[in-house]
């Protein structure tokens, strides 16, 4: 049996219905930043991922424009982790101690 999607969009009376979006809350980690170095699914590519900065999205978009900019390389911004391209650990920690974060090296 098939469920239906009971969630109004539109009503004749008042026209199309807006719907709130949820948010979803990334978890608090421990106030330590990790910076990770990733292969796996990329084609050999490697990416550094870091994780563990506490900010909100558009501090994190403007951060990891910066830090791209920095190491001059590309990146994206996926579910509040910062994957910058390139094996860039080093740099990256550096420039993040800069800014008062504790930063620690993760894998391999």
């Amino acid at each position: 049996m098939k469920e239906s999607n009971s969630r109004l969009v539109y009503s004749t009376d008042t026209g199309r219905i807006k719907q709130e979006e949820i948010k979803q809350q990334r978890a608090i980690g421990d106030g330590i930043v990790r910076i990770q170095r990733q292969t796996s699914g990329r084609k050999g590519k490697g990416v550094c991922l870091i994780t563990g900065i506490t900010l909100d999205d558009t501090e994190l978009d403007k951060l990891a424009a910066e830090l791209k900019k920095k190491c001059g390389c590309g990146g994206a911004v996926k579910e509040g982790v910062i994957e910058i391209q390139g094996d860039k650990r080093e740099l990256l920690k550096q420039l993040l101690e800069a800014k008062g974060m504790k930063v620690k090296l993760a894998g391999g």
